[in-house]
């Protein structure tokens, strides 16, 4: 029996309502695919406990302290076998200020510490990543992160994201959660990804109510399924100072 036009008309529309209720149950794909994905139960936990990472790009620093190594602290993250990455680091006062110097910074100063790090790189002009490279070829550098608790973190911390895209595609994710008060910065490809790896910088920052006392053993990069060990600007522990990762 063939249907009347209203019967038929009818048919349309309701075929059109369930097209259109399936098509908006779909999932936002560019929305899912920014989205961490998580591989294991650990991951998915390290996602749960992510801090906000804000960009690099965006902080607008005033003048940086000066120490006896001048504004910026060179050293190296190594292992016995030989450096795996170099680390350039410095600690600047809030935009405004002209001259930092914690001696006479106003009471409450955040202090932004930043820290450049370049697997397969020594500081040596000679070796590094270039010819001589005295380190195995970073294949994969997997976090950067601190030894001792971050003491004064106020829970501002971030990358720069550009470099990290750059370094590991547009599916870079760096993912910042604490351990034991201290922070960081796990930095995953996703799924088809390149890695992060030599001659690819990425720079990190977090801020802390403390300055630096002074460079410490306090960093290291996971590369290479090791963990190579170096010294920064960190600051020491002050009684009744909060840590935002405890």
């Amino acid at each position: 029996m063939i249907p009347s036009t209203t019967a038929f008309r009818s048919l349309l529309a309701t075929a059109a309502v369930i097209s259109l209720a399936a098509c908006s149950a779909e999932p936002d794909m560019d929305k899912a695919d920014m989205e961490p994905v998580a591989q294991t139960d650990g991951e998915a936990a390290a996602i749960a406990a992510a801090l906000d990472a804000g960009d690099f790009m965006d902080l607008r620093l005033g003048a940086k302290i000066v120490g006896p190594q001048g504004p910026e602290v060179k050293g190296t993250l190594d292992t016995a076998e030989g450096s795996f990455a170099d680390i350039r680091s410095y600690v600047a006062c809030p935009d405004g200020m002209d001259i930092c110097d914690p001696k006479t910074a106003p009471e409450g100063t955040v202090y932004t510490f930043v820290h450049v790090i370049y697997p397969g790189e020594d500081n040596n002009p000679d070796t590094g990543s270039g010819t001589g490279n005295d380190s195995s070829d970073i294949e994969r550098a997997s976090a950067f992160k601190m030894l001792r608790p971050a003491h004064g973190f106020t829970g501002s911390v971030g990358y720069s994201k550009a470099e990290a895209l750059a370094a590991v595609g547009d599916k870079a994710d760096v993912i910042v959660t604490c351990k034991d008060g201290a922070l960081i910065w796990s930095v995953k490809a996703g799924g088809g990804g390149n890695q992060w790896e030599q001659a690819e910088p990425i720079t990190f920052y977090w801020q802390s109510t403390l300055p630096p006392a002074g460079p410490a053993p306090a960093y290291a990069i996971d590369a290479n399924y090791t963990e190579a060990k170096g010294s920064g600007p960190y600051p020491a522990e002050k009684e009744g100072v909060t840590n935002a990762c405890s």
